[in-house]
């Protein structure tokens, strides 16, 4: 089987059978990745650049590590060391990197519909590794692989919850696109400022506002960092409040009287949206996600390489 398309823009673009066609994949890669020899040879002589116009640590290390293990040639660029920081376009630069006959680009980028722009003017493959406050696609399918093991198979009637700082994040659209067409149920909360006012109607998610309720409702909550960064003005009046109100803690999950699986895209501010106790608790997949992340990555880097023109 193959992708429907030649890039992973965003899961807004993917069919429920390209999405289930990644998430196997990447299951059969899991077991790859358990093995002695974790190196397999399905990407040799294809050469990937990870090309990141933002800051980021564990998406581009899960990359570049998906990439070696799939024995790909590897190329990092990051902006503030490059070209870019003297005036050169993105296109530019792109173009400068193709010369040396790249095939693949994982792209990051502050500006919102970047990867799309790309893939409009370039031949190679474009992985949308983030931009701006539209996707994250990767995180979704990663977060999709790591609920389906916690709750033991299909997301189909399952209700999710995604929580906190859903006006700035990327992770929760593409959670959302890629929840509702796999079937399940989903509830955004959070304070009213941080919840945009058409989602419940453009998305067709629930709205709640009330955090001790929609942890009664879910199955998992899939807890997103305030991102401070991106606000132009206060949403709410302080962290300590934000916590206080939305925050989860160990006392408010033994108050619910059943088991909710916590996850979180990382980095977590730890006293805010989530209690250390509660991070590193039992209920927390954290660690499983970020695991999970290699081998999707992997998965999706194989398939886009491997896809029939």
């Amino acid at each position: 089987m193959k992708l429907s398309t030649n890039h992973l823009l965003g899961i807004k673009d993917l069919t429920p059978q390209d999405i289930r066609l990644i998430l196997d994949t990447a299951q059969q890669f899991k077991e790859v990745l358990q093995r002695p020899v974790k190196k397999v040879p399905s990407l040799r002589d294809v050469t990937v650049v990870n090309l990141f116009f933002e800051n980021s640590t564990r998406t581009r290390i899960s990359f570049e590590l998906a990439e070696k293990r799939l024995s790909a040639d590897v190329l990092n660029f990051t902006s503030s060391a490059s070209s870019v920081s003297k005036g050169e376009t993105m296109l530019d630069t792109v173009n400068n990197i193709l010369s040396m006959k790249v095939d693949m680009v994982v792209l990051r980028h502050s500006a919102s519909g970047a990867p799309h722009f790309l893939a409009k003017h370039i031949s190679a493959a474009i992985i949308n590794a983030g931009d701006g406050i539209n996707e994250h696609p990767t995180q979704a399918l990663l977060d999709a692989l790591s609920m389906e093991e916690a709750l033991g198979g299909s997301l189909n009637g399952k209700k999710i919850a995604i929580i906190g700082d859903i006006m700035h994040s990327r992770v929760a659209l593409s959670n959302i696109y890629l929840l509702t067409k796999l079937g399940a149920e989903v509830t955004v909360a959070g304070p009213p400022t941080l919840i945009p006012k058409y989602i419940s109607e453009a998305f067709g998610v629930k709205v709640s506002y009330n955090i001790k309720e929609t942890l009664q409702w879910c199955d998992i909550a899939n807890v997103l960092r305030i991102q401070l960064e991106r606000q132009n003005q206060p949403l709410f009046s302080s962290l300590r409040e934000y916590n206080l109100a939305y925050g989860i803690s160990r006392k408010l999950l033994e108050s619910l009287g059943k088991k909710v699986v916590i996850m979180h895209p990382g980095p977590i501010n730890r006293g805010v949206e989530l209690d250390s106790d509660v991070a590193d608790g039992h209920e927390s997949i954290i660690l499983q996600q970020v695991e999970n992340g290699v081998a999707v990555r992997m998965a999706v880097l194989y398939l886009l390489a491997n896809r029939e023109s």
